[in-house]
């Protein structure tokens, strides 16, 4: 059933061109759980074809999800955890998924915001901790551009050279997915590493 959704959203928004990419991840980073792969894959295989730019596809991929990003941060800065307590099961997010998630962002600290973006079904709702704990908007912001952009470069990529290859999409997506998630890691515990060398 979701599927018919994400297919019937793209069909609706897509021929609006960079306009519906925004849209679309604007989605994808906010309150509906939409998988970036249906729209950013596509962009890169219209871009192959010369049907799109491939860097306008990023840019506005990019801007959409920090934009839908900043919509949850600033739901979660002005209206508090009871709202979201209260009213988080009319997106998706029930109170035990708060819980880990500002479990995950105390953890992580506010390079979760980057990181975050690169987990399925954590990208979509680690604004909400940070929003809560009044992390800095602007490297909030940074992060989270940086985080979306690396994801969608993997999936423009995949999209660009074996678009057409339905069967090789989802095998290269699944190994991407692990690079990239790799590749977060080795950045995270970098930063971990200078900060606190840094504290000191």
């Amino acid at each position: 059933m979701f599927h018919d959704i994400a297919i019937y959203i793209v069909d609706k928004i897509g021929d609006l061109g960079y306009i519906g990419i925004f849209l679309l991840m604007f989605l994808e980073s906010s309150f509906f759980p939409f998988p970036s792969e249906v729209v950013m894959i596509p962009a890169g295989y219209l871009a192959s074809k010369g049907e799109m730019n491939i860097y306008l596809a990023l840019l506005f991929g990019v801007l959409g999800s920090l934009t839908g990003a900043l919509f949850n941060y600033y739901l979660a800065l002005y209206f508090g955890r009871s709202f979201l307590l209260r009213y988080g099961k009319y997106i998706f997010l029930n109170p035990e998924s708060l819980l880990k998630l500002e479990s995950f962002f105390e953890k992580h600290g506010e390079i979760s915001t980057f990181n975050g973006r690169l987990i399925p079904g954590v990208r979509q709702y680690i604004s909400f901790p940070a929003g809560l704990a009044k992390m800095n908007v602007l490297k909030f912001s940074l992060y989270t551009s940086f985080g979306a952009f690396l994801w969608m470069v993997v999936l423009v990529i995949i999209g660009y050279f074996i678009g057409a290859e339905q069967t090789l999409v989802d095998k290269y997506l699944n190994i991407a997915a692990i690079t990239v998630l790799i590749f977060a890691t080795f950045l995270t515990l970098t930063y971990i590493f200078f900060y606190k060398r840094n504290s000191k």
